[in-house]
């Protein structure tokens, strides 16, 4: 039946049965420490530790992210500088093209950027102009210095009648790394030739074409004088030159210094053949041409125009005869086709025919303002012209 240790006996009223053997842990109050199973040691030494690595830990964590927020800073000034026109020149090192970026102030610091541009692989330095901003982004520095200079381009329209001093200007406004100077130094000191200039003449003046061009990184004002000269040569073609100078009895040259006047002088295109008619057959007559822009040529626009008219200049074709040594400035296709076909003997119902004395074979000989849209008013007889100039006077169009 089993062992009889084992078996349940009833005991009434929670009576210890007779057969219950007593021992020390039946009453916890009696048993001692040392019959106590010992408790697993105390991990509390671990404490301090503990703390003392998270600080640590917690700390260096803290300091990366001041690092990296540093150098991100450094890399991303966030800064929206003046533009800085930056040349990297031949055989340039990263190192050099860097150190003198921070000099600049184009990039914050050197060290870094240094490192940011090798991790973003190869940098190809070209030599040429850059437009760089001060405080820029590392990212966007590092892309327009990897774009080729001859792939970036800056819009540049010079104007019909602009002279070569208005059109330096002009190229300086535009393209921060050209100037003025070296413009009218390049195509003034005989480094740039033409096709349709004087011999002994060095000036470009007149020579080049007036149009929009696309200046890039890599080029330089001798360039773009040549590029311009190149286009006046090619429309000077196009428009016969040689063969309609011929015709008229003058040099190529000599006919573009008549555009140039003709370009200086008309305001709409209806008048340009009258003003050429003008100037031909006023130097026909051996008349001096009296043109008010050639006084100007060279001359302080805020000159009165008495001042102007007494100052004794190669250009003052009022005590001067026959054509200016050089065109006064330079003309558009407009005023060269013009020069080459100027208009013939007026009709009888033109306004310079109106009124001759009879026998007076009418031509066009003098001119002056006629209106505010520019129209002149063209005339035969210095007695027509005067009456012309005082209509112009009492409209307000003269002083």
């Amino acid at each position: 039946m089993g062992d009889p240790l084992l078996r349940s006996t009833p005991r009434a009223n929670d009576e210890p049965a007779d057969n219950w053997r007593a021992d020390p842990w039946d009453d916890v109050e009696v048993i001692r420490d040392s019959d106590s199973e010992e408790l697993p040691p105390d991990f509390g030494w671990l404490k301090r530790p503990a703390q003392t690595f998270i600080t640590v830990l917690a700390a260096c964590v803290l300091l990366l992210g001041a690092i990296g927020f540093w150098g991100v800073k450094q890399l991303n000034p966030g800064g929206n500088g003046a533009t800085v026109t930056f040349t990297v020149n031949e055989g340039d090192t990263l190192s050099k093209v860097v150190s003198r970026l921070a000099s600049q102030g184009v990039v914050k610091n050197a060290t870094l950027f240094k490192w940011y541009a090798n991790t973003r692989g190869s940098l190809s330095l070209l030599p040429g102009y850059y437009s760089l901003k001060k405080g820029d982004s590392a990212a966007h520095i590092f892309n327009v210095l990897s774009t080729p200079p001859a792939q970036t381009f800056v819009k540049v329209t010079f104007p019909e009648g602009f002279t070569l001093a208005q059109m330096g200007d002009k190229l300086a406004s535009k393209v921060s790394y050209m100037t003025a100077q070296g413009f009218t130094t390049a195509a003034t000191d005989g480094s740039v030739t033409s096709a349709l200039g004087q011999v002994g003449t060095a000036s470009l003046e007149g020579l080049l074409f007036p149009d929009t061009y696309q200046v890039s990184g890599d080029d330089t004002a001798t360039k773009v004088v040549k590029r311009m000269a190149n286009m006046m040569e090619r429309v000077a073609r196009q428009e016969n030159l040689d063969a309609g100078a011929k015709r008229l009895g003058y040099t190529p040259y000599q006919v573009m210094i008549v555009a140039s006047m003709i370009e200086r002088e008309a305001k709409v295109d209806a008048d340009r053949p009258k003003i050429a008619a003008v100037i031909y057959n006023r130097m026909a007559r051996k008349m001096n041409l009296e043109i008010d822009a050639t006084l100007l040529y060279n001359q302080d626009p805020a000159t009165p125009f008495a001042t102007l008219k007494a100052t004794d200049t190669p250009y003052n074709s009022y005590m001067h005869p026959g054509l200016p040594p050089t065109p006064i400035a330079n003309p558009g296709r407009a005023s060269i086709h013009a020069a080459l076909n100027p208009a013939g003997t007026p009709p009888a119902s033109d306004e310079a025919c109106q009124g001759l004395p009879k026998g007076t074979q009418c031509a066009y000989l003098y001119y002056v303002l006629a209106d505010s849209s520019g129209r002149h008013a063209f005339a035969t007889t210095y007695e027509q012209h005067l009456a012309n100039v005082e209509k112009a006077r009492a409209a307000g169009l003269l002083p």
